[in-house]
């Protein structure tokens, strides 16, 4: 990597923070909205049509509709998937790690969190350390604990109210909000979406993401048909350094991956990788304190497929000393 540790996290939160405020003004600029009440499509600006409204005015024949809706419907939905999914064939969940804001307010969470009990999740077993910027253990404090649940209302009420404009004028919705004039409509959109993005934010942020997404889910199982496509690669030689490499703390890597995974596993454990890279930048900042390289790398092409060939190999040598170790205690 040509990036240093901390040059690629900054880089990934500005492309974060980016898109998030794309995500909030999409709607209120009518770059990408449908506007239930007209039901009309807005594109950058401006309404797209399908031609479809011309044809029963008798404005256009039937073969000049069929072309707008070629033209107009299906070739652009086809070249956004196609490139969507062409990235993710070669680079994984790169979507989901640097630019959805779902995964932008996961990370948030996590962090705040852990500053309240130690962990990223209410359901990780076992308590975990980290450090801060400055390399400094982070010790766990109840009094974030509202912090936290305060974030993640505040996080649902967004998500609700976001998702609300992408369907009715924003205008709208934001002056009813502020006078006072919800519909009954609007109100109990508003008041289940909050309670339900809250529910997920507090309780199942990682579970969704994982399995629940299917965004993030179709990346997973197009990027796992490719043998070449990006993975975390692992000097396997250099195994014995990993523990020692942020004592007293462990594997700075496991410590550091949002999704709760194992850097140095074998690529089918890695499912749901987000490439966000913070198990590189943790391994780089180690192992960097000790003059030392680091011990993970992203590699892409045919080093993926070495490492993807390497693992195997790890894999069942590992497989054939436990089967070893097991026919030794039979006998």
């Amino acid at each position: 990597m040509s990036l240093t540790a901390p040059d690629l996290q900054s880089r990934r939160l500005r492309w974060q923070v980016g898109f998030f405020v794309v995500f909030l003004l999409a709607p209120v600029l009518n770059l990408f909205r449908f506007d239930l009440t007209e039901t009309q499509l807005w594109v950058l600006g401006f309404k797209w049509s399908l031609g479809i409204d011309a044809l029963m005015k008798g404005q256009i024949t039937a073969t000049q509709a069929g072309l707008e809706l070629l033209v107009r419907g299906l070739l652009p939905i086809v070249l956004v998937v196609g490139t969507f999914l062409t990235v993710a064939w070669k680079f994984g969940r790169l979507y989901c790690g640097w630019l959805c804001p779902h995964f932008s307010a996961v990370e948030l969470l996590n962090q705040t969190l852990h500053r309240a009990m130690g962990k990223f999740s209410l359901w990780d077993k076992h308590v975990s350390r980290r450090r801060d910027g400055r390399g400094e253990l982070v010790p766990p404090r109840k009094a974030w604990w509202p912090v936290f649940l305060v974030l993640s209302v505040a996080l649902g009420f967004t998500w609700a109210i976001t998702l609300l404009s992408y369907l009715l004028p924003p205008v709208r919705i934001w002056s009813h909000l502020f006078q006072g004039t919800l519909t009954a409509v609007e109100a109990r959109f508003l008041w289940i979406g909050t309670a339900a993005f809250t529910a997920e934010f507090v309780l199942a942020r990682h579970l969704f993401c994982r399995f629940g997404c299917a965004v993030g889910l179709f990346q997973s199982l197009v990027w796992m048909a490719n043998p070449k496509g990006m993975v975390v690669a692992f000097k396997r030689e250099r195994a014995r350094e990993c523990r020692t490499c942020d004592a007293p703390i462990g594997s700075a890597c496991d410590n550091a991956c949002p999704m709760r995974l194992h850097p140095r596993d074998i690529k089918r454990m890695m499912f749901s990788c987000v490439q966000c890279g913070q198990c590189l930048s943790q391994c780089d900042r180690s192992q960097g304190l000790q003059d030392r390289t680091p011990v993970l790398s992203w590699a892409v092409g045919v080093d993926a497929v070495r490492e993807t060939l390497r693992q195997k190999k790890a894999e069942q040598a590992q497989q054939a000393l436990q089967g070893e170790s097991v026919s030794k205690e039979a006998r």
